[in-house]
């Protein structure tokens, strides 16, 4: 009790340092993480160290958005149009994931940040599986932060799933198809929509990542490469955000 007390105020202490106002925190931040090949070019190191430090920068926005109370973070780990990189590649990127996802249980559980796994799961490798199984398993009962990472993810391919597990629902019967029961029928179904969606590594595109989800969300392009992308970076996006005016369509 006197830690999650501790924690608040240390969280106002942070909202009074940068000027944010606590009522307009985004709930939702989805990033595109770009970059980490041209971040490893730039010091001549192999591409795999970029991927690395990679994921050291994911471990830090974690962290800050449990310090800004952020309570749903979606990002972009592997999607289903990068199985055409380098075997090389992608067998490393399969092991890194692997490996971090058992390693990276105790600090999810310090945070208290609960991990799930969203895309085309049963196309990975059998081993891989079988850790976010455990790695979602054993962060289950986290209530601070809800994790998405998407892997073998794509957004049409989302959206083919979720048509195909609607006609699964309703067996030849003819049911209406809303929005509501479309959202029920997605990967981040029981989630709000991403307030935010970052994508770092000077591209302007969407690259088919939550299509449906982002039709209101707040985009953001940056020059700053994945790896680069810290603590004062995520912070400064929540202070710009909170000076859009957010209409949803409607007239203020």
């Amino acid at each position: 009790m006197m830690e999650d007390k501790q924690k608040e105020l240390d969280r106002q202490k942070i909202y009074r340092q940068y000027g944010l106002d606590s009522k307009k925190i985004p709930q939702h931040v989805a990033i595109i993480m770009d970059g980490n090949g041209r971040w490893a070019r730039k010091r001549f190191l192999p591409r795999t160290a970029g991927h690395k430090a990679g994921s050291e920068a994911l471990r830090t926005i974690i962290k800050t958005s449990v310090e800004l109370n952020i309570k749903y973070l979606t990002v972009y780990v592997f999607s289903t149009e990068n199985w055409k990189r380098s075997q090389i590649e992608v067998d490393f990127l399969m092991n890194l994931l692997k490996t971090l996802i058992i390693r990276e249980i105790p600090t999810l559980n310090k945070n208290g940040a609960r991990v799930r796994f969203l895309g085309a799961l049963g196309d990975l490798p059998k081993d891989v599986q079988k850790n976010i199984s455990i790695a979602e398993k054993e962060t289950a009962h986290n209530q601070i932060l809800n994790l998405n990472l998407m892997v073998n993810y794509g957004g049409r391919r989302e959206m083919i799933d979720a048509v195909a597990k609607f006609l699964e629902q309703s067996k030849g019967e003819k049911q209406e198809l809303t929005e509501e029961v479309f959202n029920e029928c997605l990967y981040t179904r029981g989630m709000p929509d991403p307030d935010i969606l970052v994508r770092t590594g000077g591209d302007v595109r969407i690259s088919n990542y939550l299509l449906w989800q982002i039709a209101y969300s707040e985009l953001f392009f940056l020059d700053t490469l994945w790896p680069d992308f810290g603590r004062e970076e995520l912070i400064q996006i929540v202070q710009q955000f909170q000076k859009r005016d957010r209409r949803f369509g409607g007239v203020k």
